[in-house]
């Protein structure tokens, strides 16, 4: 026991008010997006200290504290840690941020993490092309707080928040119907990145298949080669930045199956019912994301397979015209030993019976490549 004291006391020490500068306390934090108090689903003030909020919330007995977040430092974050006794682990995770996406529980507090997906617009899909870009949104809910965490340029909660005032009926129900409200508008915003990823996919794979534009016969292969090359690279990145939103999609199924099929203190019972939605929704873009995967490995191979064949047709091309000058490289050699007794070879019109015999089998060569297709 007198082990486990230390630990708390080496752990904690940033965290305990009397530890705490007095600027990380009092003052408003340029970190904090929004905050107010809701009492009976409704706002009653615009903007309030971290402090106060809570005092009045826990003097009345009734009512939710919400404090939003961007980016906040250790510093900035101290104070209200301290303040709504936040376990010092959930609180390194949510200042560092780069977690993945979990659902943890500490005493009265739950701290959900949810990885947030943008989809990039681009003109056209390259090899360096940033498809989709990813952020964080960390939740702490307890009994009568709700505190948002945002890391990143985008996923703001900020039109949702005024969503959510303008129904008084669902904000009464408490913290978890904020919980609720965001875990939906992550996985809304994954499934419209999941359709415009699909188009992505659907352009490569068209692009893969369909044969090449018509060119002249000697710039034909190599462009060909050079389009494989292009595609096998627009592949590539494709299929990483599918991984990356396969990170943020898979390790959340875990975390809405507890919410929507674990009864939880913290969760209201009729909240709860609304999680089993959000975790069918999130079960379908699993499911999308895991085939992206599988269609993009397909793909890939398909398009190794074609540079192989177009690779082996070159070889071919070049075997065949191996074959055909082979000839006259072989009768000249045969003339050019200098024997004195040699077929025709004081002969007036030997020499050019030796070039037309040569040419003539010659073009019987090709035309026989021609004809089985190496040519």
């Amino acid at each position: 026991m007198s082990m486990i004291r230390d630990l708390r006391a080496v752990v904690r020490p940033a965290f305990r008010r009397d530890h705490l500068p007095r600027t990380a306390v009092h003052p408003r934090s340029s970190a904090i997006v929004d905050c107010a108090v809701y009492r009976d689903g409704r706002r009653l003030s615009e903007h309030c200290r971290q402090g106060d909020a809570l005092k009045e919330v826990r003097r009345s007995g009734d009512g939710f504290v919400w404090i939003g977040l961007h980016e906040p430092t250790q510093e900035e974050f101290a104070g209200i840690a301290a303040e709504f006794g936040l376990h010092p682990l959930a609180v390194e995770d949510a200042v560092h941020a780069h977690q993945r996406p979990k659902l943890e529980r500490y005493d009265d507090t739950l701290f959900t993490v949810f990885k947030t997906i943008r989809y990039v617009e681009h003109a056209e899909l390259t090899a360096t092309s940033e498809v989709v870009e990813t952020g964080e949104i960390m939740v702490f809910t307890g009994r009568d707080f709700v505190i948002t965490v945002r890391h990143g340029g985008h996923g703001s909660l900020r039109s949702l928040r005024h969503r959510l005032e303008g129904d008084p009926e669902l904000m009464a129900k408490g913290p978890s119907s904020v919980l609720h409200a965001i875990a939906d508008q992550v996985v809304d915003d994954y499934l419209a990145v999941a359709v415009a990823v699909q188009d992505d996919i659907d352009e490569v794979e068209i692009e893969v298949f369909s044969p090449v534009a018509a060119q002249p016969a000697r710039t034909g292969a190599r462009a060909a080669a050079k389009r494989r090359g292009a595609d096998a690279g627009r592949i590539y990145q494709l299929k990483r930045e599918v991984l990356e939103f396969k990170r943020a999609v898979s390790p959340l199924l875990r975390p809405m199956q507890m919410l929507s099929e674990r009864p939880m203190r913290l969760v209201d019972p009729d909240i709860q019912k609304y999680f089993r939605d959000v975790a069918d929704h999130l079960a379908r873009v699993n499911e999308q994301v895991v085939q992206f995967d599988e269609l993009l490995n397909s793909i890939l191979q398909a398009n190794l397979a074609q540079v192989t064949v177009t690779q082996n047709e070159d070889m071919r091309k070049i075997s065949a015209w191996v074959a055909i000058f082979a000839v006259p490289t072989m009768i000249a050699g045969l003339y050019g030993m200098n024997f004195d007794h040699m077929p025709e070879l004081h002969w007036r019109y030997g020499y050019p019976a030796v070039l037309a015999a040569t040419v003539m089998i010659c073009v019987v060569i090709h035309r026989g490549f021609r004809r089985n297709g190496w040519l």
